[in-house]
This record gives structure tokens, C-alpha cells and sequence, in this order.
């Protein structure tokens, strides 16, 4: 049986001499190589969706492959796709690195420039780890593939659009359809997902940010469980204890909590620290929030030019969220689109502040009035990203179970 070997390789020069090599090692069949690290994790999430047998046995990733740094990217590919077999390449190959590549979850170093005989050597024995694993695992359908969950993050275009509520309201949608969900307050220096909440802990995301292996304990430790069943990491009571939680941090947290959970959701806040930029990068969706006003449209055009500059994410893969919509107003969402050349939720949330300012006070908005409008709006949002698990009996008389009515009627706006 072939060996399906997948090159990730940024570098035009380094593509042409890895893929000229790999099409030359017996029983090899290299497909077509990935340019960056988010095409190499949608490339093998789309796989792993098939079928876990659809993965490639290898995957042959370059020292300076990007943004995601190479073993970062690494990490990410052993947690996510743990029958895939990774091979560094570098110029390094001291034994610092090599030890460094071990524990981030490498199957193996080649050195630059590269070798045929120890190219192929550490291809083949990488394979047949990979080929041991799977029939370890068995190829039955209850096989879990590594996609792992699904990663919504939520900025806001400037301060005060409504970023946290929407996070909240995502978060309840989606565990009171049945799916485990967990609420990531990753605004990290401003985060009032607690005050929201009216809760009280002593562990907070910062927790976590020191610790290079997060295993399941250490992850039930530092999360809350609140009253609703929603999981919480909350943002740390001292605001300039955020600057501990670095991207390589962030990075091992969301990938940790999308294994063990169905739905991510990660309030960003306005101010986007290296830690939330690493969110955004690895998230399925990405939300801005912006309000239907000049200077908030004006922050969500800045804000979605500036992670195209970073290479954090493209306009065309981010989700603007209107809030505060009204009909009577000047800018209306296809104008917002125009602006800021991202996709447009067709769920706009209503102006009704009215309805939140009491439980906003009292610190539960987590239970806003399942009638009222907003409420409604944001759990329609919900069923729009995908986030409720639709099941028979899932909607009947426009009920979640639960009981609650909040996203029965997943609305769309209309044009």
C-alpha cells in the first residue's frame, strides 16, 4: 500500500527539492503540497471528515512554514489528527531542537540540505508508526478523527458593540441544544464574562498559560462550571496578569478545550492581543461585532484590513455581526459588507436596550427573557453558524430542551 505523504512548505525553492525527493521514495505517493499552516489544518480537517483512512500517513513540514510557527503547527497536527505521522524538517538538527520537535509531537527530524537515504529512512518508519496506530484504532465510524470542536471567536469592531453578551448568548444557545460547550473570556486584561455571569472563581485562563502539557485534569481544574451547564475560562481578576498568556499559549488552550468540547467560543474583546490573534487565526468562524454607526464601521474596516496585514485572517473568512440594527437607520448591512468586504451574519441583532439593562445590572444575563427580541436575534445567530445541535424534538413549539424558548424561531432578517 502507498504511502500518502503530505509536504508543507512555504518556500517555492524548498517545495520543488521536497516534492522531487518524496516522488522518488518507494511505494511514496506525495500529493499536492500545502503553502501555509491554515491550508494544511482545513486540508486535513476536510480529510478527516471523510474518513479517518482518508489522512495521509505523513505530513512533511518545513522549518519556515507560516504564520503559524512550524512547531506550534506541529503541536496542532499531533492534537487534532493523532493518526498522522509529522516529519521537521530544518537546518537545526542539534539536539536541542530534535528533543523540542519530540515533545511538541514530531515522529521525526530530517536535516536541510536533505538526504535521499535519511529521507526516506525516517519516512518509512514514520509510516509505519501511522499505519500502527490506525489499526490500533480500528477504522469503525465511533473513531474519533482529531477534528475535534468547532471554534467560534467574537471581537468587537471598538468597545461597548456588544462582544460579550453575543459570546454569552452563543455559548447557551449551543449547550442548550445538547452540545458541550465552553466559554473562553480571552479579552484578557478587560473581560467582564464574569460580571455577566455574577460568578466568582480563582482560576482563570492565566492558569493554564505556564503549562506545556494540558491534560484533562489540569483543564477541569482551571474551568468553571456554571449553573447552566455552560463550561467557563475566565479572563484573570488582574488585568496585567494577561500578559502571560502568550499566542503559543493561546494556541495550546483552544486546541486543548476543541478536544474535549463541541463548541469553543472565545470572547476577543476590541483590543486584540497576540493571545486573541492566535485564537482568531485557528478559529472556524470569526465574528466582529459592530454597531450601525459611522465610527464602529469605520473600527470594524480598520480592524479587518489589520489581520489581513498580519496574515491573522482574510475579509472574505471573517463574519460582520450587526448589532443595534434598525430599520430607520442610514447604514444597513449590505452597506456595512460594501465597507468592509467581509461576509454579513443574515441574522442582525435588534436594538431593544430596554431588555437587557436589568439583568445587564444584576449580573444574569443568562436569563434574558426568552421572548424578548435580542435574545431571540442571538440565538437565531446561533442556528445560522451552526452552533445548535438540530435534533427531532430539537425545535418543537419552537423549544429548545431545556425548555427554553430563546432560539425557537432562528429568524433571519429580512431584506
Amino acid at each position: 500500500m502507498p504511502t500518502r505523504i503530505l509536504p508543507a512548505v512555504g518556500d517555492v525553492d524548498a517545495v520543488r527539492s521536497i516534492t522531487t525527493l518524496l516522488s522518488q521514495l518507494p511505494d511514496a505517493e506525495p500529493v499536492a503540497p500545502v503553502a501555509d499552516s491554515t491550508q494544511l489544518i482545513d486540508t486535513l480537517a476536510r480529510l478527516a471528515a471523510e474518513s479517518i483512512d482518508e489522512l495521509p500517513e505523513v505530513v512533511v513540514v518545513h522549518e519556515r512554514i507560516g504564520p503559524v510557527p512550524a512547531l506550534e503547527l506541529i503541536r496542532e497536527v499531533a492534537l487534532r489528527f493523532p493518526a498522522v505521522g509529522v516529519i521537521l524538517v530544518t537546518s537545526d538538527a542539534g539536539p536541542g531542537l530534535f528533543q523540542a520537535a519530540m515533545d511538541y509531537g514530531a515522529r521525526g527530524l530530517v536535516a536541510l540540505p536533505l538526504s535521499y537515504e535519511e529521507l526516506a529512512s525516517r519516512v518509512q518508519a514514520v509510516a509505519q508508526w501511522s499505519v500502527g496506530v490506525r489499526r490500533h484504532l480500528g477504522s469503525g465510524g465511533d473513531v474519533f478523527t482529531g477534528i475535534g470542536g468547532t471554534v467560534v471567536t467574537v471581537c468587537g469592531a471598538k468597545g461597548g458593540v456588544g462582544a460579550t453578551l453575543t459570546s454569552i448568548q452563543l455559548a447557551l444557545a449551543a449547550q442548550a441544544s445538547g452540545r458541550s460547550t465552553v466559554l473562553v473570556d480571552m479579552d484578557l486584561q478587560t473581560g467582564d464574562v464574569a460580571s455577566y455571569l455574577d460568578v466568582q472563581f480563582r482560576r482563570s485562563v492565566v492558569d493554564l498559560a505556564a503549562i506545556t502539557d494540558i491534560s484533562p485534569r489540569v483543564l477541569a481544574d482551571a474551568v468553571f462550571r456554571h449553573d447552566t451547564g455552560v463550561a467557563l475560562l475566565l479572563a484573570p481578576g488582574e488585568g496585567e496578569r494577561g500578559e502571560e498568556v502568550t499566542d503559543r499559549a493561546a494556541r495550546q488552550i483552544v486546541s486543548a478545550l476543541r478536544s474535549r468540547y463541541e463548541v469553543v467560543v472565545v470572547d476577543c474583546g476590541a483590543q486584540l492581543s497576540g493571545a486573541g490573534a492566535a485564537a482568531v487565526e485557528m478559529a472556524d468562524t470569526a465574528l466582529l461585532l459592530t454597531t450601525p454607526d459611522v465610527v464602529a464601521v469605520r473600527g470594524a474596516k480598520r480592524t479587518v484590513r489589520m489581520w489581513d496585514r498580519l496574515q491573522i485572517r482574510k475579509a472574505e473568512e471573517t463574519t460582520v455581526v450587526v448589532n443595534r440594527h434598525t430599520r430607520g437607520t442610514e447604514i444597513q448591512p449590505p452597506l456595512i459588507q460594501k465597507i468592509t468586504g467581509t461576509a454579513v451574519a443574515a441574522t442582525a441583532i435588534p436594538a431593544n436596550f430596554k431588555e437587557l439593562q436589568g439583568a445587564v445590572d444584576a449580573g444574569r444575563v443568562h436569563e434574558l427573557d426568552s421572548k424578548g427580541v435580542v435574545k431571540q436575534a442571538l440565538w437565531a445567530l446561533a442556528g445560522e453558524l451552526g452552533l445548535v445541535k438540530v435534533t427531532e424534538g430539537t425545535q418543537k413549539g419552537g423549544r429548545l430542551r431545556g425548555g427554553d424558548r430563546g432560539s425557537v424561531s432562528f429568524r433571519r432578517r429580512k431584506e
